[in-house]
């Protein structure tokens, strides 16, 4: 630095007229190249596929053009039987969310409908027992004529709502949501496990058919009836085809192939008569008493409405006061029995013995389907089924069996079964 300063000094002392051009080399960077990474473009049908969060589960490949995506129709990875699954789960997952929908939808009416009959009967009651008072300066024609009004209004409302049932029509969709979650559940598994056949394609559109059936959202035409003569069980899933009830004789108790032994027969037969004589009998019993005791109170709301109607109307100087206590009275006693039937959901509880009568009956026939095949390799794994059946009962292995051996004490000492087949409920 001092050298350049005093080369610099003597340079512009000895010619003061010459310019000094100085260059300042700087190094040269690298350069730095950015990698942007391409965003990757949908075509239009999969962007409406996966529009809105939710994705269709139909598979979708390349068209021949490679512009376009649409449905899997024959491919190697794809057979047509697996995107019918597919199809039906749709259809399947489509119908749970409409269910549950439309369960809430009614238990808001059940709400509503209550507090509202209720309130309407109070008042009219309430007017009607101050029309009994006789105290001056009341309006007996005001009075009358509003009491009048409610309490008719009431019990139209109270034959409707009695009709339709609404915390029976709730039990009916929580019960078609359910059932349809566990159509989904097994429709996945057996897409997962891979290669469906068209015959399971065929039952998994059965079984959805039978649960429309069953369970069907409109209430005009189709709906379920609410005052049988006397319980039925639910049937949710399709007619079973008759079967061959011959069977094939083992030898030494074991069975050729499939895990199925005389033991295990034996062992599902006496199950079916534990249930047949323990569970079935007992919801369907129950099941009448929950039918007798709502059919009773849905007369007896009406009744008591409109017996209020009348003595409302009668109510005047020229009657006395009994008309307007008979109104009162009958006011407060439809709003309890009104209160005890639909806040207590009396329709409700027999729609719950209904469908746990048809999950006994439906395990009842599954046993006995699988029995009555004597083709012993057209029969489910006898250990799988077994497993599948104690589950259902909510029972281990172990317990399963003993709960088979009670018919045989029963029948030596007889002694009735003392135990339920299941543990559920």
């Amino acid at each position: 630095m001092a050298s350049l300063q005093a080369s610099n000094f003597l340079a512009s002392s000895s010619s003061p007229s010459k310019q000094i051009h100085a260059a300042i080399s700087v190094p040269k960077l690298p350069s730095i190249r950015f990698s942007v990474p391409k965003v990757p473009t949908k075509s239009l049908s999969v962007e409406l596929n996966t529009r809105d969060g939710f994705i269709n589960t139909i598979p979708f490949q390349k068209n021949v053009t490679g512009s376009e995506t649409r449905p899997v129709q024959e491919s190697s990875s794809a057979s047509m039987a697996t995107v019918q699954l597919y199809a039906i789960l749709e259809s399947v997952i489509d119908r749970v969310e409409m269910h549950n929908n439309v369960g809430q939808q009614r238990e808001n009416w059940n709400a509503l409908l209550l507090n509202s009959i209720n309130m309407i009967t109070l008042t009219a009651a309430t007017m009607a027992g101050v029309t009994a008072t006789g105290g001056a300066g009341v309006s007996v024609l005001g009075l009358k004529l509003a009491s009048t009004l409610l309490f008719s209004a009431a019990t139209g409302m109270l034959v409707m709502m009695n009709k339709i049932q609404p915390s029976q029509l709730v039990e009916e969709q929580r019960n078609a949501t359910r059932l349809f979650k566990q159509l989904q559940g097994q429709i996945e598994t057996l897409l997962a496990i891979g290669s469906p056949s068209k015959e399971e394609v065929k039952d998994a559109m059965e079984k959805v058919l039978a649960l429309d059936k069953a369970y069907p959202l409109p209430l005009l035409g189709v709906m379920l009836e609410k005052f049988p003569e006397s319980l039925e069980p639910a049937v949710w899933w399709p007619k079973t085809q008759s079967q061959k009830t011959n069977k094939q004789k083992h030898s030494n108790g074991k069975v050729e192939s499939n895990g199925w032994t005389e033991e295990l027969e034996l062992e599902m037969r006496q199950v079916v008569e534990v249930i047949k004589r323990k569970d079935s009998e007992d919801y369907e019993r129950l099941g009448n008493k929950a039918l007798k005791m709502n059919k009773v109170l849905a007369a007896s709301g009406p009744l008591l409405t409109g017996i209020a109607a009348l003595g409302s109307a009668f109510m005047g100087p020229s009657n006395g006061p009994w008309a307007a206590i008979m109104a009162a009275v009958a006011g407060a006693l439809a709003s309890a029995v009104n209160t005890f039937e639909h806040g207590g959901q009396v329709g409700m509880v027999f729609e719950m013995y209904r469908n746990n009568a048809g999950f006994f009956k439906l395990v009842q026939e599954s046993i006995e389907s699988t029995l009555s095949e004597s083709d012993l390799g057209e029969r489910e794994n006898g250990e799988l089924f077994e497993m599948k059946v104690a589950l259902q009962l909510g029972r281990s292995l172990s317990q399963l069996r003993d709960l088979a051996k009670k018919p045989s004490y029963s029948r030596i000492d007889g002694s009735p079964i003392d135990e339920f087949a299941s543990k559920l409920f």
